[in-house]
């Protein structure tokens, strides 16, 4: 298989749609730009204040007056602009966010997500999930499907919960899943394993759609 990481973000990018505001998480989420279509444009919006994020500056060429919620450096688009994060989350709080793109240390059947603590472990924190996690219209799970075998789809979350039954839905290197009033439905599947290998991969029970296709990246 390709790049996991790479794999997942393309699949994502698939669930944005041209115009879309979108917050992006760190790490794997900051992929989903590279994989859209050429006639998707979106606008990058970061808690830390700004809208408009362009492409990461080449080495060399860092601004670090411009980085991204995770201080990472990054570019703006033209049209793009800065302002406090009290702005910030306004936007986030009021609803204009399209879709938030985030990690998760474990996500649950109900939709449940803990992305943000291992009590005893050092972790980036918070951040701005809480409040994305309520205010974006569609919160998408970006993930690797186990963390060295060990189940992170559960049935009940075990860490501290970022927040409760937010979750839409969840991509990972095997599937793609919808959380419905059911329970986690497959919707789709990365044919390189079986369905039974994503349940054994997976801490709940999987609700099998009639209409199950393969992954299209």
């Amino acid at each position: 298989m390709q790049d996991l990481k790479n794999f997942i973000a393309a699949r994502v990018a698939k669930e944005l749609k041209d115009g879309d505001v979108v917050n992006l998480g760190i790490g794997l989420p900051t992929l989903v730009p590279n994989h859209l279509g050429a006639d998707v444009n979106l606008i990058l919006q970061s808690e830390n204040g700004f809208v408009g994020l362009g492409n990461t500056p080449a080495e060399g060429e860092e601004d670090m007056d411009i980085t991204n919620a995770g201080g990472k450096p990054a570019g703006i688009i033209p049209g793009g602009a800065f302002f406090d994060s009290a702005t910030s989350f306004l936007i986030i709080r009021g609803g204009h966010v399209d879709a938030t793109i985030l990690g998760a240390l474990q996500v649950d059947e109900k939709g449940n997500i803990a992305n943000w603590i291992i009590p005893g472990k050092m972790v980036p924190g918070m951040g701005g999930a809480m409040d994305l996690v309520v205010g974006a219209k569609k919160v998408i799970v970006a993930m690797e499907h186990t963390n060295k075998g060990k189940h992170k789809i559960l049935k009940e979350c075990e860490l501290p919960l970022t927040a409760q039954g937010v979750v839409d839905l969840i991509v990972t290197e095997m599937g793609v899943m919808e959380v419905t009033d059911e329970g986690l439905l497959l919707t789709e599947y990365n044919p390189e394993f079986t369905v039974e290998q994503i349940k054994e991969a997976t801490g709940c029970p999987l609700v099998i759609s009639e209409n199950l296709k393969q992954m299209a990246v």
